[in-house]
């Protein structure tokens, strides 16, 4: 039976009257019925790929080169005047990731069923991913991303766990996305979910009740963590992920014959970052309800599971106040103190503890001690870890650390992406390729053949006149093709906005430089003010870029948590709004002199962060006496925080006559009566 034949068999009609949409339902079914005959039992270990991302992408095209019948489907539409690129336009982006950490747990499953390994995800099924990203008047705006539909992926099971949170039970239910190998096997994403989930509490953008936790807990990857309820939401999130799949785990064993005693003989667990850490102590207390004693259990679990750092950076070494776990996961932090007790065993060095002295967990130093490797992610990302972050560790374990590159499968992005060049590239080196990258090695034969240089040249000009075509036509942007091009389409979550502060850095830079340019070269004067600080009336706490006063304004009236990064000793040159608008007027009526010239504005004073803490504090205590005592929660420093700050405002001064008349003291007096009415008047504030 030819292609067509096969795929009109399951649309029931010539698929030339068929919609888009009935074509892709019709080719995800053929999909799903070939990926089904590539499933193969399992014999020995299976690896079982534990992750809070997987950046799967859409998944017809990817599945069709796998399944080899890309090409075939690509044909067999045209003869009858269908694209196979409009059909896959169809297909909703599955939110399952975001970054590259997604991105590579995505290429692991790939490469895991090309190569013939029985390897499987585990994760979460986020009803709207991250969001979706639009902008207006140059601002991106965030709202849900849908793109979980009838006919998705991920097929529902009735396989269910209970999963206790916070001492009440929530049934995971288990969701199967079959990843089908190239010329490989299939195997498994599996993915958990509530049926209680409601869509609909989302509101104002992403907004969502934090607290709801048996309608918000799978609806967004990453949810905002600005606040308490947010970053104990994260910790709802990762026990339901680890819970069920440790138990989805133990089941899969046990079914092939696995007496728990030799888990690791059939198990392999992969810890991928820190999220899926308390997949540690969970198993540990589940063999411990298996009858397994502690000691017995820390063995198994340890030859069992393996972790993967990939960042040196904070938020990849999560730490959570002992708080969150004891009032979230309270059956697990019994087991996590005689974890830690026994680390102590092993060394005396306080930094490795996995509770430390502010009653924070450590999930990282869990992961160390309690997996028998820890691998990196790039050679010199390991060896950074070795000598440097983790230093410690590798002197205690120097047999567990060692190194596994990360790398992608190219296929998708090659064959359907660039087909001029998979076709060159066929011309001159074969199709092995497609299976073994090692294969494009034998394009270094070619590096000096002009006439191979000069068609591979012609392929990029031809792509790049596509894409400029596309541009014209859908943006109504023109672009020079002899440029060269640099596109990113990203979306710019809260805890990636932190490295675009540089290029913000350089840019303030850049228009004094321009302005210093003008002013010389035509007679342009400018004044450039440089504000240090800035605080006042209707700065919104809840903002993207919300600054400390305000934040611990609305966090005290809200008898919220105020966390102070490091020992809040930290100091700035806090200046208030009035004082700034002096400074604004005296530099629009400078004179000659003072032209051209750049000016700190601020109000010349240090204030440390316990110092801010205080003077806040007394102004909320005016309106609600009950905050007095309040005390402040220190917790790590910020990567790349600048100790202190104190703006010289001598220029200022001596040119434009500029004069601050509001200390901070005073400033906080006049803000704090504006937040204290609108914040304690309001249950949600908005500008």
């Amino acid at each position: 039976m030819s292609f067509t034949e096969t795929l009109q068999g399951l649309t029931g009609k010539p698929l030339a009257d068929c919609t888009n949409q009935e074509l892709y339902l019709a080719l995800l079914e053929l999909v799903r019925q070939k990926s089904a005959d590539r499933v193969q039992p399992v014999t020995g270990r299976k690896l079982y790929y534990i992750s809070a991302e997987f950046l799967i992408g859409k998944l017809l095209s990817n599945n069709l080169i796998n399944l080899g019948l890309y090409d075939e489907a690509r044909d067999a539409l045209a003869a009858v005047g269908k694209s196979l690129s409009d059909i896959e336009e169809v297909e909703p982006e599955p939110s399952l990731g975001n970054g590259g950490l997604g991105r590579l747990a995505a290429c692991f499953l790939d490469s895991l069923a090309t190569l013939g390994l029985p390897g499987d995800g585990v994760g979460l099924r986020y009803h709207f991913g991250l969001f979706h990203q639009s902008f207006e008047d140059g601002v991106q705006n965030e709202k849900p991303d849908p793109w979980l539909t009838a006919h998705s992926w991920a097929e529902k099971t009735d396989v269910t766990y209970p999963v206790e949170l916070a001492g009440k039970e929530y049934t995971a239910r288990l969701y199967k996305l079959a990843v089908t190998g190239y010329e490989g096997r299939t195997n498994t994403l599996n993915l958990f979910d509530l049926d209680t989930i409601d869509e609909s509490i989302v509101h104002d953008g992403i907004a969502f009740d934090k607290t709801a936790i048996d309608k918000n807990l799978t609806l967004f990857l990453y949810p905002d963590d600005s606040d308490e309820a947010g970053r104990r939401l994260r910790v709802y999130q990762q026990y339901l992920m680890v819970s069920a799949g440790a138990q989805l785990i133990l089941a899969e064993c046990a079914a092939r014959g696995c007496n728990y005693h030799d888990l690791s003989d059939y198990a392999a667990i992969q810890i991928n970052d820190t999220h899926p850490s308390m997949v540690i102590p969970e198993l540990i207390r589940l063999l411990g309800e298996k009858g397994i004693d502690f000691d017995e259990a820390v063995e198994i679990v340890t030859k069992t599971c393996a972790y993967t750092n990939h960042t040196i950076l904070a938020e990849a070494l999560e730490k959570w106040p002992r708080a969150y776990l004891d009032a979230v996961v309270p059956q697990l932090m019994p087991i996590i103190e005689k974890l830690d007790a026994l680390a102590r065993t092993r060394t005396k060095d306080e930094s490795l503890a996995i509770i430390d002295k502010d009653d924070r967990v450590h999930m990282a130093h869990m992961d160390i001690h309690f997996t028998h490797s820890t691998n990196g992610v790039a050679a010199l990302h390991t060896e950074i870890l070795k000598n440097s972050e983790l230093h410690g560790f590798y002197e205690l374990y120097p047999e567990k650390f060692n190194n596994k590159t990360n790398g992608i499968t190219f296929r998708r992005w090659l064959l359907e992406c660039d087909p001029r060049l998979t076709a060159e590239l066929e011309q001159r080196i074969g199709s092995g390729f497609r299976k073994d990258a090692s294969e494009l090695e034998k394009l270094l034969a070619f590096a000096d053949d002009e006439t191979v240089l000069g068609e591979l040249t012609a392929v990029k000009k031809a792509n790049k006149e596509a894409l400029a075509d596309w541009l014209l036509r859908t943006q109504n942007v023109k672009v020079n093709t002899e440029a060269v091009f640099d596109i990113q389409s990203k979306r710019l979550h809260e805890y990636k906005r932190q490295q675009l502060n540089l290029l913000y850095l350089i840019h303030k830079y850049v228009d004094e430089l321009y302005a210093d340019v003008f002013a010389r070269c035509y007679g342009f004067t400018t004044v450039g003010l440089r504000y240090f600080n800035v605080f006042g009336q209707r700065q919104d706490p809840y903002g993207a870029y919300a600054a400390v006063i305000p934040q611990w304004f609305a966090s005290l009236l809200k008898k919220e948590t105020v966390f102070v990064n490091g020992d809040g000793e930290t100091s700035r040159d806090f200046c208030y709004i009035d004082n700034v608008v002096q400074a604004n007027l005296l530099a629009s009526f400078a004179t000659d002199e003072a032209r051209n010239k750049v000016y700190n504005v601020a109000f010349g004073q240090r204030t440390t962060l316990n110092e801010l803490f205080d003077l806040i504090r007394e102004e909320v205590v005016r309106h609600m006496p009950e905050a007095a005592t309040a005390t402040a929660t220190h917790r790590d420093f910020r990567a790349g925080d600048v100790r202190h700050s104190l703006a010289d405002i001598t220029r200022a001064r001596t040119l434009l006559g500029y004069e601050p008349q509001f200390d901070v003291r005073t400033g906080l007096r006049l803000a704090g009566d504006w937040y204290a009415a609108n914040l304690l008047m309001e249950s949600k504030w908005r500008i």
